[in-house]
């Protein structure tokens, strides 16, 4: 029989709260928004991060129908599989775990320098820890991890909510001004790193396509992914507004870019001393529930080909004959690359935050951007085997086609200002370091899969088919929220 992850396992609200949690409101609330303004100096964050949130969930589209139809945790792999052919599968394969792995890693560095900043000590030891905390949760059962990031994600949005209350409810000048979505403000020099900045913040949404094998439900795949980016952008839309009109829309770069303002802790100052206590506290546990959420999504990527033996099969053993509660191979060679690259960077003596989190987490995004774009030209030149008796056109052709041409600007937008999003000096040439290891990733999947085109040609046919069939795998008896 074959072995599989555990069916039955997580339910629709399971589903989204991993795909929120890897976004990690409180995260884009203290670091994504404040970094946004202070680079840019852009007063139409607000309307940017809507745009975006609609162009991503119009890629998303593709990408949720092909992962629902297919049901396989390595979602980008698999989509590519069929739809573009094997070794196109195998190179969104390798991209997948670059990408995830990469956001992963990064929130070791901002993890390690809040910590250091609000208790003392060196950085990398906080990192450390966190390492531990998630390779262990790392390796136990899916619903452990579910109900820890519920739990976080349950606190972190009403504390949001607070904030913009906080900034709404005191505006600047003593009125409310909405510049913030004057699409006027999008013509200006800094809307490419204001996009760019956009666009990883609301990466991660894109979780629930690799747990769809752990799904109660196949078409709630769907629900939660195209949800989680429109919800996660309007929040973060409304966030980013409130935070311009607190400190008034004119001076919000510069304000933002003062460390000594505290934003956005001086808003929430403005109802309270606790509630900044109580947010910093949040902040630290939403970071580590981020790194659990694409930690899991990592995991299932390498337990997922391994199955197919695509990647050694030893990675995807398990105690049990049929069924695994979590991909221990998996999540055993995310810990150890991390530990790897953390200490890497340490050694280095690199800033945490301004090379080892922003240089990262960038690489992550752009390669999940560039893999939905790829996932909804798949969607798009899918067989109709997989597309299914009742494919509509909205979600396999008109969607991923507006998502392809609107997704492609953002692509452009955030490879041409990546300099601005890394901080680098103009005219740098260091920036397209990261669409160039991109490129050779991809590259190097597709020479894999030739290797196993001419040397395995079983294991090559088998490429993105590896998922069992739905009674090979016993159902779970305990599911997930």
């Amino acid at each position: 029989m074959q072995v599989g992850l555990a069916r039955r396992t997580l339910t629709p609200f399971g589903l989204w709260v991993f795909g929120a949690a890897a976004s990690a409101p409180m995260v884009v609330l203290t670091g994504g928004i404040v970094g946004t303004y202070a680079t840019t100096q852009v007063t139409a964050v607000p309307l940017t991060f809507v745009v975006v949130a609609g162009t991503v969930a119009l890629l998303a589209v593709g990408y949720a129908a092909m992962a629902r139809q297919l049901g396989h945790p390595a979602a980008y792999y698999a989509i590519l599989a069929h739809g573009l052919g094997r070794s196109w599968g195998v190179a969104a394969g390798m991209v997948a775990v670059v990408a995830y792995n990469a956001i992963q890693i990064s929130l070791y560095g901002l993890f390690g320098a809040t910590m250091a900043a609000q208790l003392g000590g060196t950085w990398w030891v906080w990192a450390g820890l966190a390492l531990v905390v998630v390779g262990v949760l790392g390796v136990r059962a899916i619903v452990l991890s579910t109900r820890v990031l519920a739990v976080v994600l349950a606190v972190s949005l009403p504390i949001v909510a607070v904030f913009v209350v906080a900034g709404v409810g005191q505006p600047a000048g003593g009125e409310v001004s909405w510049a913030g979505f004057h699409a006027s403000g999008l013509a200006v020099s800094g809307i490419g790193g204001a996009v760019a900045f956009c666009v990883a913040a609301v990466m991660g949404f894109d979780a629930p396509g690799s747990l769809v094998e752990e799904a109660v439900d196949r078409r709630s795949v769907g629900r939660a992914t195209i949800g989680g980016v429109l919800v996660l952008g309007g929040v973060y839309a409304v966030a980013a507004f409130a935070m311009g009109v607190a400190v008034g829309p004119d001076v919000v770069g510069e304000v933002a870019g003062d460390p000594a303002s505290g934003l956005p802790f001086s808003v929430l100052a403005r109802l309270g001393g606790w509630w900044v206590a109580l947010a910093s506290v949040v902040l630290i546990f939403a970071i580590v529930t981020s790194m659990l959420a694409f930690h899991s999504v990592f995991a299932r990527y390498v337990f997922a080909r391994a199955r197919e033996r695509v990647l050694p099969a030893g990675l995807a053993r398990s105690s049990s004959a049929t069924r695994v509660s979590a991909p221990r191979g998996g999540s055993l060679m995310q810990t150890a690359v991390a530990v790897v690259v953390v200490g890497v960077f340490a050694f280095s003596g690199a800033d945490p935050v301004a090379v080892m989190f922003t240089w990262l987490s960038a690489l992550g995004a752009m390669g999940l951007l560039c893999l939905l774009l790829a996932a909804s030209v798949a969607a798009m030149t899918a067989p109709a085997s997989v597309r299914g008796a009742q494919a509509g056109a909205w979600e396999w052709r008109l969607a991923p086609a507006l998502g392809v041409l609107g997704g492609s600007v953002l692509l452009a937008l955030m490879v041409g200002n990546a300099g601005s999003l890394l901080g680098a000096a103009p005219g740098s040439l260091y920036p397209f370091l990261l669409p160039v290891i991109l490129l050779v990733t991809a590259v190097a999947g597709g020479v894999w899969a030739g290797h196993l085109r001419q040397a395995r040609p079983e294991v090559y046919a088998g490429i993105g088919r590896g998922t069992p069939k739905r009674h090979a795998v016993p159902d779970a008896m305990n599911l997930s929220i």
